[in-house]
């Protein structure tokens, strides 16, 4: 990879699924990128497309899916690989936590078989340098006495566990990369806070780049620096963590942040999002949040607005600009 490239780059992405009357965009003319060694969030409500994203960066999409643009990790074009290629990319080069660690663990084996022969087949390792490794990669993921955890079976653990022996086994081969798609839900925010921390240490140690998918704009304060918010399948607003959530400029990063029960401000006051998001194949011409923006005006129903930078260093889907303080202001 050439200095100064990010190590993943997405331009222009989108995503079909196949649907009774035919294919059904779900992703739209994404562009994301990741640094080398930069934890960067996605945040937005179910069904944004926020884990369709993650599962297009490693090829897991269902039979029928359609994928445009351009991919670009460590220098490779993902979406030219075929599946020898993928297997070569895949826990080597990007690897991803899922949200349920229940359900990503095998029940039957134990974390021990489940972990080893992950590292032989990713690094070549014999059975007992495999072995080794998996007990260092429960010792860094502050599992006890590793040794004893790689003879149990995911049962034995309490959901905090689970979820730190999930990273070690997206860890084990030493990826470049690590999708953390909502790794903390359903944890208490002791445990959250572990995890949390857990992830900046490898960040800080290894240079491990994290792309960190969640719905808790609390969460995604406190771990990242940049931030994309996504809705139906496209880039709303994205730039520095800090500044989304002080001072939103798009009219959906402002609504999140006002429905949170307990806000990044000094607001108090519960605001729900009016109506409900719109299904991928019932989306009208225009915004996707046109219909429950109380800022939109009728050129937002006449095409989809193009994600344009701003003198402040983010990018903006809006065709209206509001002073979200005040009345809409039209951005001429």
């Amino acid at each position: 990879m050439s200095t100064g490239e990010p190590l993943l780059t997405i331009d222009g992405l989108s995503v079909s699924l196949p649907g009774p009357a035919g294919p059904v965009p779900v992703i739209k003319q994404l562009d994301l990128r990741v640094d080398a060694g930069e934890i960067v969030g996605i945040a937005g409500e179910s069904g944004s497309g926020k884990s369709l994203t993650a599962l297009t960066l490693l090829n897991l999409l269902p039979p029928g899916a359609v994928v445009g643009g351009s991919i670009r990790f460590d220098g490779q074009d993902l979406l030219s690989l075929d599946r020898r290629g993928w297997q070569g990319v895949r826990g080597s080069g990007i690897s991803m936590v899922f949200q349920d660690s229940t359900a990503a663990l095998h029940p039957m084996l134990t974390i021990g078989r489940q972990l080893t022969e992950h590292i032989r087949a990713g690094l070549g390792l014999g059975r007992a340098a495999a072995r080794t490794r998996a007990t260092e990669l429960l010792d860094q993921m502050r599992i006890p006495h590793p040794d004893r955890a790689l003879r149990a079976y995911p049962h034995q653990f309490s959901g905090g566990m689970r979820q730190r022996v999930a990273i070690a086994i997206a860890l084990a081969c030493r990826p470049r990369l690590l999708i953390a798609d909502e790794p903390t839900t359903a944890l208490d925010v002791t445990v959250q806070a572990g995890i949390l921390a857990l992830l900046e240490e490898q960040r800080r140690e290894s240079g491990l780049a994290v792309l960190f998918i969640t719905h808790d704009l609390g969460v995604l304060s406190a771990l990242t620096r940049r931030a994309y918010i996504f809705y139906a399948g496209r880039v709303m607003e994205s730039g520095g963590t800090a500044d989304l959530l002080t001072a939103p400029a798009h009219p959906y990063t402002a609504a999140l942040l006002g429905a949170r029960p307990h806000g990044l401000s000094a607001q108090r006051t519960l605001r729900a999002i009016p109506g409900a998001p719109v299904l991928p194949d019932q989306l009208l011409p225009g915004c996707p949040f046109e219909p429950r923006c109380t800022f939109a005006e009728d050129s937002c129903r006449s095409g989809p607005p193009p994600q344009v930078p701003t003198t402040s260093g983010r990018t903006l889907a809006c065709v209206v600009a509001p002073d979200l303080t005040g009345e809409p202001v039209v951005n001429r």
